[in-house]
């Protein structure tokens, strides 16, 4: 067996598809068959993988689901309306013969079983394994890893990052890439359900969704979730290393913002559940009805700082097309005060070489005809909150951060572009730079690429694919390197078919502003 496919064996590729794993001679005593008193037996519910996610230097949360009938429309996965005791364990081995921590957790109905573990005193910037036990059942196993210490020297942080992903558009190759190239991070950056059944014609898609009505009730969003889940690539990926994870707009419902005309309370508090119940995010974010605290930040030693933000919850909502004057009205937000000031405050310190803004919508201008005197732009993406753009790359500027790069996903295809104030200007000076990644299965068929005028218009795009894939960063302290990585076939089943390659590379070095193609 290959040491790639060892991998995908070990972190749970193939053992959701094989059942639980067999019980070897010596298993410790945690692992016998046990569950809550008067819990009726059930198969075997690790069939939604395992994951991780939110690492911190001394802990990281350890994420799974039980479900032995995940496709229910109900959205209880099969589980009797009983509690469940789960135990855990983290090892610093793969076959768990140095187990450093270990417990129970109850799983309930009321937080549809799903588990969320958050070990503490770990140490930090080490790599661990971990796996759970419930009636019976052992699931696969996860690695995972605990960031390095504030302040501590880090040579080197691979990360890759995608968004989009709709069940019936596409196989996920792109997460079966992600997890072959052994990132320490994984970041997700919105559109991991879709609320919708794909539009597309039946030669677009290659497979149904098991409950195919638009997704308004908490029963109909854990369904989705869920069956997303099943994916074996995407079980790989998140079995392979934490992810940090943010929504955008498909989550919920499309272009939704901080009013209530395209999402009620209701149908929100719905969804913020079932996305809180099925990723691996701390209980600080735990929702409160129609209301989710989603947007944080990480270090990564002295290397690395994440900001992920949310700029759907609290938007105000977007302009009509070509409407200047609501677009350049400097009262709106995309990310509400409240965050806008967190990250502000956040610029006023440097404890890393790189700063990334994890983020859902295009940052840079596009503009289509080259005048600044009409809007013909996106409102639904940065473009359309003018006075929130230029607050926030005033910030930076202002506070000194050394090499600011957002990260973006939403459009379903690849861009890298480098920043502006004045992008009218176009001699204006480069004050950061954008890496946008594709989507990991969303079509973007039918979309016109940019024309050479397009381009002459808007020179700070330096890069476009519009296929399927994502981004996989390799930062230092001298520079990072971007990866477009695109996936040859998304519509092709047999990854024996698929090729998984890179379609262009684009160097940042640190202390300078600006893309080089490599």
């Amino acid at each position: 067996m290959s040491a790639v496919n060892r991998r995908l064996v070990l972190l749970g590729g193939l053992a959701s598809a094989a059942g639980a794993m067999a019980l070897p001679s010596g298993v410790p005593s945690w692992a016998g068959s046990r569950t809550s008193a008067a819990a009726p037996p059930i198969r075997d519910p690790f069939q939604l993988g395992v994951a991780s996610g939110d690492p911190l230097p001394d802990s990281v949360v350890l994420w799974t689901r039980l479900a032995p009938a995940p496709l229910n429309p109900d959205g209880l996965g099969g589980m009797p309306d009983a509690s469940y005791d789960v135990d855990w364990e983290i090892a610093t081995d793969e076959n768990f013969g140095s187990v450093v921590q270990r417990g129970t957790v109850a799983a309930a109905r009321a937080q549809g079983h799903s588990v969320h573990v958050e070990p503490r005193g770990l140490d930090a910037g080490r790599e661990y394994f971990y796996r759970f036990r419930a009636g019976g059942h052992i699931s696969p196993a996860g690695r995972t890893r605990t960031a390095p210490a504030a302040g501590a020297t880090v040579n080197q942080l691979k990360y890759c990052f995608t968004s989009c992903q709709h069940w019936e558009e596409g196989w996920y190759h792109a997460h079966r890439g992600m997890a072959e190239d052994n990132p320490d991070l994984v970041l997700f950056l919105g559109d991991y359900i879709y609320e919708k059944p794909s539009g597309r014609g039946s030669a677009e898609k290659v497979r149904g969704l098991a409950v195919p009505e638009e997704t308004t009730t908490l029963a109909l969003y854990r369904a989705r979730h869920a069956q997303h889940k099943t994916d074996y690539d995407l079980q790989a990926a998140h079995a392979a290393a934490p992810w940090l994870v943010v929504f955008d707009d498909h989550e919920v419902v499309n272009n939704w913002n901080s009013t209530t005309d395209r999402a009620s309370n209701a149908r929100k508090a719905a969804a913020f559940q079932a996305f809180y119940e099925n990723n691996p995010i701390r209980s600080s974010a735990k929702p409160n009805g129609a209301s989710i605290q989603l947007y944080r930040q990480f270090l990564w030693g002295n290397l690395a700082r994440f900001h992920m933000l949310d700029t759907r919850q609290y938007r105000s909502k977007q302009a009509g097309r070509h409407d200047c004057s609501v677009m350049r009205d400097r009262s709106r937000t995309l990310t509400g005060s409240a965050q806008e000031q967190w990250l502000l405050n956040a610029f006023e310190s440097h404890p890393a070489t790189w700063d990334f803004l994890g983020q859902q919508v295009f940052f840079a201008q596009r503009d289509t005809d080259g005048r600044s005197a009409t809007c013909d732009r996106s409102s639904d993406a940065w473009d359309g909150y003018l006075g929130s753009r230029d607050r926030i790359t005033q910030g930076w500027i202002d506070r000194g951060v050394p090499n600011p790069i957002v990260l973006t996903g939403d459009v379903h295809r690849h861009w890298a572009a480098d920043l502006r104030k004045d992008y009218f200007d176009h001699s204006d000076p480069i004050v950061g730079s954008e890496l946008v990644s594709t989507s990991a299965s969303t079509s973007s068929a039918g979309v016109t690429p940019p024309s050479d005028t397009w381009y002459s218009n808007n020179p700070h795009i330096r890069y476009y694919k519009g296929e399927r894939g994502y981004v996989r960063v390799t930062a230092t302290p001298e520079q990072l390197r971007a990866d477009f990585r695109v996936v040859s076939d998304a519509l092709e089943r047999d990854p024996a078919k698929v090729t998984i390659g890179t379609d262009a590379s684009f160097e940042v070095r640190a202390g300078e502003r600006g893309l080089h193609k490599v």
